[in-house]
């Protein structure tokens, strides 16, 4: 139900290369190789980390992606925090169809050692009726009273269903998921993040591996 899907992207990791080399009027170009598509050169990869390792960071914002996700409201919420990140996200005042809630497919305990964050699953079930049926019924009945769906919309719940385009810089995507893949975040955030950057590590292969702490896994 949580879903980041890749629109667009622009660049490679030859253009990350070739935006610190303009510095020196120079310029360079992918290798071919026999044995399948044309591929960055050893030097290339290696100014590459040597950029991300020195904080040298402007040269991997010349590359862009874009992605469409739908995710509950409460995650959007935590991810909407990032700097640098273009933002659209579909708005209840304009749309008044019916709402889709997030279900877990399990229920987290509450953490022991940290203020926030949760534990082990619990042995629990909820009814999703009992969850989600009264405040569809409240938002269906303000609607069909006339009242205005900016207005209807604050009876929702945070699980509520939402949706937005996420564009931005190779480096903002980064440090992005240097956080959200943390073990430590919360399990819904991370899976936007995670699915993230598994396409952001297809993408840019040497620039991800070399900006992001996490393993793709």
């Amino acid at each position: 139900m949580i879903k980041a899907t890749y629109i667009d992207h622009m660049g490679n990791d030859l253009t990350v290369a070739n935006a610190a080399r303009v510095s020196f009027g120079k310029t360079s170009e992918m290798e071919d190789d026999p044995w399948g598509p044309p591929k960055l050169k050893a030097k290339d990869d290696k100014l590459i980390r040597y950029l991300a390792k020195h904080k040298h960071i402007s040269p991997f914002g010349h590359c862009f992606a874009s992605f469409h996700v739908k995710a509950p409201v409460f995650v959007a919420r935590q991810l909407v925090k990032h700097k640098f990140l273009r933002w659209n996200e579909i708005s209840r005042r304009y749309v008044d169809d019916e709402p889709e809630f997030y279900v877990p497919d399990v229920w987290r305990g509450r953490s022991a050692d940290k203020k926030q964050g949760s534990d082990k699953d619990l042995d629990l079930w909820w009814d999703e009726d009992l969850l989600f049926s009264r405040p569809l019924s409240v938002y269906k009945r303000m609607l069909d009273e006339g009242v205005a769906p900016e207005m209807a919309r604050m009876v929702l719940p945070q699980s509520t269903m939402t949706e937005w385009y996420w564009s931005g810089s190779l480096d903002a995507f980064a440090d992005m998921c240097n956080l959200r893949c943390k073990d430590d975040t919360q399990a819904e955030t991370r899976e936007v993040a995670k699915q993230i950057d598994h396409k952001m590590i297809e993408l840019f292969p040497v620039s991800w591996d070399a900006l992001t702490e996490n393993d793709d896994d």
